[in-house]
């Protein structure tokens, strides 16, 4: 028989099964994912807020959490011990909002798939209104829009309303809908949109939707309803800085991934600073400090590689980001394959040089190689995934 005949059969017998554990365990029909980092005075009175709008739905909540230290991930289980719709997705060694909505809704099963935020920010309220949009009209996506007649930013000062405004006509570069509020993280869609982006999707970023939309081989049917954004009761504002350097690493991936993986690229760009310093510890030791050629090119060749670890730890690798322990093995790991990478480049170089006589085509060949060689070993060994 074959599988696909197979596959069929098996479907129809559980179909017709009639055990009493199939009956009582009826699977939800909506899935909240909902990521957190220090979010635990949030977690309760999320839950309660939840509990009342959604009075009649089948439901489950799936909290991904990034390894807060707050204790998030432990009021989460203890609360999932007597609500078997509770559930915590603990992630250790990387973080990310997108990230972690991803894999929050790949551990679901549920037709509609909700994401918002876990600081009481966004109106809960209008999570049936978005259900019922979804189950009743013709459309795939439902987005909690602040920018609509009846929505709002509620009371955010001036700058970071400013801020927003701006982000909102930047992601116009690779959205591929009118959408008045792209960046919202407050949206429901059905499951197949997700299914049919989710192998598109950068994860890079903050904002899920803007990616998914951008991500989707044929736009989703979409529709957005008013909210007014709240202020956050309990804990602290995850925004800072890094949060528009990851736009724009999102936007980059958008318009240029496809040609060149962005990581790779923001890793060479890095790699080319650490030339700058290299050159620049090597004429200070040579003229300033009076070392010989062999000490001061040694201790250039040290400094350049320390700073591109600490500086692709910040930036290029931000979302597997070291520390304690492994910061001190990740920056020993990555003097070793750049020691590798640079007997590769030498090689390499030498080889063109002794081939054609053109000393830059000799230089320039050798870099790729150790490039090519420092980026693809040390995502593997010094920054990889747990």
């Amino acid at each position: 028989m074959e599988n696909k005949e197979k596959h069929r059969v098996m479907s129809e017998a559980l179909a017709h099964r009639t055990e009493p554990w199939i009956v009582a365990a009826k699977a939800p029909e909506l899935t909240l994912v909902i990521p957190t980092l220090n979010e635990r005075e949030n977690i309760a009175p999320l839950l309660e807020r939840l509990e009342l709008a959604l009075a009649g739905t089948r439901w489950e909540v799936i909290f991904v959490d990034d390894d807060s230290r707050d204790g998030t991930p432990e009021e989460v289980r203890e609360i999932g011990r007597i609500d078997p719709r509770v559930r915590c997705l603990h992630r250790i060694g990387r973080r990310g909002l997108s990230t972690a909505c991803i894999e929050g809704i790949l551990a679901s099963t549920s037709p509609y798939v909700a994401v918002m935020d876990a600081d009481l920010q966004h109106d809960e309220t209008l999570l049936p209104a978005m259900l019922s949009t979804l189950r009743d009209e013709s459309y795939d996506l439902v987005i909690g829009s602040r920018y609509v007649d009846g929505g709002g930013i509620g009371q955010w000062d001036s700058t970071r309303a400013n801020i927003s405004g701006l982000a909102t006509k930047l992601s116009r570069m690779i959205c591929k809908a009118e959408i008045a509020d792209p960046m919202s993280g407050f949206f429901m869609l059905k499951r197949e949109v997700f299914e049919r982006a989710m192998r598109k999707l950068s994860g890079q970023g903050f904002k899920i939707l803007l990616d998914l939309m951008a991500s989707s081989p044929e736009l989703p049917r979409f529709k957005e309803l008013p909210y007014e954004f709240r202020q956050r009761r309990y804990g602290e504002s995850k925004l800072d800085t890094m949060v528009a350097w990851e736009f724009g690493m999102l936007l980059a991936d958008k318009l240029v991934g496809h040609v060149i993986p962005v990581r790779f690229a923001l890793f060479a760009l890095i790699g080319g600073l650490g030339l700058i310093v290299h050159l620049a510890t090597l004429w200070t030791g040579l003229t300033l400090v009076g070392f010989s050629f062999i000490v001061a090119q040694t201790v250039a060749t040290m400094v350049a590689m320390t700073s591109n670890f600490f500086l692709n730890n910040l930036f290029t690798y931000r979302d597997q980001r070291l520390k304690g322990l492994r910061l001190i093995r990740g920056l020993l790991s990555f003097y070793l394959i750049c020691s590798v990478g640079a007997v590769a480049n030498v090689g390499l170089a030498a080889f063109f040089y002794n081939w054609r006589q053109i000393w830059w085509l000799a230089g320039v060949a050798g870099v790729i190689v150790g490039s090519v060689w420092n980026y693809a070993v040390s995502s593997v060994f010094t920054w990889k995934r747990d």
